[in-house]
């Protein structure tokens, strides 16, 4: 076996594994069709109590407009407890007091507790805040989102007989604001517009992710409560409960608005918690929803298809690596045959991606529709450029301690913000993989083999977009 051989081999291998990911959303894009119409359900004989749980942790750009938000909602007022979970140690503590007290001012039920120990973080604030909680019924709202006034009325009444989770589809404040926030918000149409939709409508599992949503109280307890051990208590949560039979139901026309992370920094972070907590997720649960009889195959292949997407990381750098490797195998070894077979698998690779997220814009209800599709490519680029960074969270994940919830910095429109994400991640390894992709764009040139420049430059303007907007902030 040649070196060209060898090459060739594990960078087809690699591809192949990269292209069932494409396939997958081959199936998304099937199983979307399926969707039912929601609509509104009838209001039910009698409110039940709700407890509208908001945690924050140092958010006090976005904590008073979040507590405000929760006091305009349209439900009975001596049917709704707002609970405030604060663990912060700024002045958000007494920005949210004061929002706080003038909530109670106005006869509504509300509290702010106050931990000064953050232990299990977010979701050690919701444990301690289930101890005071009031009625059968739980919302939250993290304080980067701002609660539509007729959340819990259109939430509510669907909760039938086993359902427990009601989740709403996340909207986007600020997508407007530049290319990277542009391209999280197809990013995130992709997860609730089309997953979450498709999940849903075929009977496989889906997640409550975080905030927008309702819990049955009884769930919670059922599936063993908020639990520390990863960092994705939601996502853990989600699959424990699903684990005991409950059903959820997913709202795609219910948008709850939210505030994306202004800067690539923030972007890190916040994609690196999920993604570790993703696999930390799959360590504690894929083995118990494989040893289960009570779940069908297709669930447990979606479960694992879900659990796990994060592994295509590693494929994606290693991908890298090989990619100007196997061009210099095919021009100077002899397999430029291989060509056809490396087409195709980056046809399936990449082609389904970008139908998937263009349906996600198409159906998301979005204005300048024709603008994000025309930017599917920087999309693209973008998710390959965070392949490094999202590699290290899969990583720790696999070998690392469960680690630190840090949180992700919002803004609120703010124009100068003292909050900094904790990371800008693997910028040297980024922006090192952008150059010597870039020297092999060079190579191509000169080569005349202009075939697999398109692929080389995508790569390339992903890590040195993502490196160099990481060295800014």
């Amino acid at each position: 076996m040649t070196w060209a051989t060898a090459i060739m081999g594990v960078y087809l291998c690699i591809l192949f594994l990269l292209s069932l990911n494409g396939l997958h959303k081959v199936w998304m894009i099937y199983a979307f069709g399926k969707r039912p119409t929601r609509g509104r359900r009838p209001a039910p004989e009698s409110w039940p109590t709700v407890t509208l749980q908001l945690p924050m942790f140092n958010e006090r750009y976005v904590a008073e407009r979040l507590i405000a938000a929760a006091g305009k909602l349209d439900y009975p007022r001596d049917r709704l407890f707002i609970q405030v979970l604060d663990d912060s140690t700024d002045d958000t503590v007494d920005i949210a007091q004061g929002a706080v007290d003038r909530l109670v001012s106005e006869g509504l039920d509300a509290e702010l507790v106050h931990r000064v120990d953050r232990t299990g973080f977010k979701a050690g604030a919701l444990d301690e805040g289930m101890a005071t909680a009031k009625g059968d019924f739980i919302a939250i709202f993290d304080a980067d989102f701002i609660p539509p006034p007729d959340f819990l009325k259109a939430t509510i009444p669907w909760f039938d007989k086993g359902i427990g989770m009601v989740q709403a589809r996340w909207g986007h404040i600020n997508a407007s604001d530049s290319w990277l926030t542009a391209a999280q918000a197809t990013l995130l149409d992709g997860h609730f517009v089309v997953e979450h939709t498709a999940r849903n409508a075929t009977g496989r599992w889906f997640n409550f992710n975080g905030t927008a949503g309702v819990w049955r109280r009884e769930c919670i307890a059922d599936a063993g409560g908020w639990q520390h051990d990863t960092l994705t208590e939601d996502l853990d949560l989600s699959y424990r409960a699903q684990l005991k039979g409950w059903k959820f139901t997913y709202l795609h026309d219910l948008v709850a608005p939210a505030e994306l992370p202004p800067n690539m920094a923030a972007f890190k972070t916040q994609q690196h918690r999920w993604a570790k907590g993703s696999v930390q997720t799959a360590r504690k649960l894929l083995a118990r929803i494989w040893a289960s009889s009570d779940i069908e195959l297709p669930v447990k292949l979606e479960a694992t298809a879900h659990l796990t997407a994060n592994f295509s990381y590693p494929l994606v750098v290693a991908l890298s690596i090989l990619l100007p490797w196997a061009i210099v195998a095919r021009i100077e070894g002899g397999l430029s045959a291989l060509l056809v077979v490396d087409a195709v698998l980056f046809g399936f690779a990449i082609i389904p991606f970008l139908v998937f997220y263009g349906m996600a814009v198409w159906h998301s209800g979005a204005v300048g529709v024709g603008r994000r599709i025309a930017r599917l490519p920087i999309v693209l680029a973008l998710g390959m450029g965070m392949a490094v960074s999202q590699t290290r969270a899969v990583v720790e994940a696999l070998f690392g301690p469960v680690g630190t919830f840090v949180r992700t910095p919002k803004s609120g429109g703010a124009a100068t913000v003292v909050y900094r994400a904790a990371t800008r991640g693997l910028v040297g390894i980024e922006l090192v993989l952008g150059l010597y992709l870039l020297v092999a764009c060079i190579y191509v040139v000169n080569a005349g083999y202009f075939a697999s420049l398109p692929f080389l430059g995508l790569f390339a303007a992903g890590y040195l977009t993502v490196g160099l907007n990481s060295v800014r902030g």
